[in-house]
This record gives C-alpha cells, structure tokens and sequence, in this order.
C-alpha cells in the first residue's frame, strides 16, 4: 500500500512511502486482538476490592445463645454471616486481573490492528519533525493541518521526543507514544494513526522478528 509522504504543517512532500505487507496487509484475526486487548485491560484493573470475612470484622466470639431448646436455628458468635454485621461469605478479596498471553498472539493482534486501520485509509505517514518549545497550541495546529482535529489519533514516534510529548499531554483525543511502546487497544481506540516515517522500521523490527 503506497502513502504520500506529508509534512507536519499538511503539505505535501512529492513523496510516497510503500507500507509493509507483513505489518500493514495480513490477513486479520480477530480472536487475537479480542484475547490481546482483554489482557491489556484486565492489567489496568487495580484489583484492590475488599471486604471482611468473620475472622475480620468487629465483635465477641461468645457464642450468642444456647445451642437447644431455644426454638430457632442454632448459631455461633455475633460475627456470623447470616447476621446484620456479620462476615461476608466468599466476598471479593485483592488480585491480580493480569495473566500471561504469547509474544507471538500480541504481535498478531498488533499487526491485524494495524492492517484495519490500512484497509480503512485511517493512516497518515509524516516526514520526520520536532517542537522548539512544548506548546500545546503548536500539537492543535499540526492536528489542524492534518485536518484530524476532531479524531481521536495516535501519534508513533520512532524516540521519545520530549517536547512533543508534552504538546500533546493536555488534549484528550490525542495520544503520543514511541514505535517499540504501542499495543494493539491504543492503535484500535485512535480514529487515525499518525505515523512519523522513521519509526515503520522500529516497528517492523518488532513485529516480524
């Protein structure tokens, strides 16, 4: 698939890049992708829920009434889960949502993200630029200029540029990260992916090998 090579400002540079086929054309899974972005949001999760079994809460462990001839169900101390104040029974407890996926199923996942947004011509290739200064006002004219302003996009850097990055820290809709960093939920969420020119190597780098 064949791009023109743009500015940053939106013009034209007379130039076209062609897009890998083995990063930007394979046949898609979707089964990958789904079990790719359920790992990423389950490792968001803080897992930090709790609640008190009857070891736990506040109380005497004084057995409460006889055990016969009261009429009623026999029962232990206060802290008893069928009481009102009493101990949960199997309640939520802190973990770990994270669990483990393949090397090869994320870069599969990753490169059918990528080959999506290619079919569906929501991928801009730019010549490779960099901010004097960190202004959020220069990252709003660049989205201007690319005519994305009111997209969600994603910004692939082949290096951490400070002043980039933080030009585009206080707008929602836009998120910057480096070529080596990216995951398949970002490049899905982003409307259009800005992909600066030099880093197609870093990411065919790490998908294929």
């Amino acid at each position: 698939m064949n791009l023109s090579v743009l500015k940053y400002t939106g013009e034209e540079t007379g130039r076209t890049i062609l897009l890998p086929e083995e990063i930007f054309g394979i046949t898609p899974n979707d089964h990958a992708v789904y079990l790719d972005v359920k790992s990423i949001l389950a490792a968001q999760r803080q897992g930090t829920h709790k609640t008190k079994k009857r070891g736990e809460v506040s109380g005497s462990r004084r057995k409460i009434k006889r055990q016969k001839g009261t009429g009623t169900a026999r029962a232990g101390d206060i802290k008893s889960p069928i009481f009102r104040g009493g101990g949960r029974i199997f309640g939520p407890q802190p973990r770990d949502y994270g669990f483990k996926l393949n090397r090869k199923v994320k870069k599969l996942a990753r490169k059918t993200a990528l080959t999506y947004k290619a079919i569906a011509n929501n991928i801009a290739v730019l010549e490779p630029f960099s901010f004097d200064t960190a202004k959020t006002k220069v990252y709003l004219d660049l989205l201007q200029n690319l005519s994305v302003l009111n997209e969600k996009t994603l910004l692939i850097l082949p290096y951490v540029d400070k002043n980039i990055v933080l030009s585009s820290r206080n707008i929602k809709t836009a998120k910057v990260i480096c070529a080596d960093h990216m995951n398949t939920y970002d490049l899905l969420n982003a409307q259009k992916l800005l992909i600066v020119e030099s880093a197609i190597a870093t990411m065919v780098k790490h998908l294929t090998y």
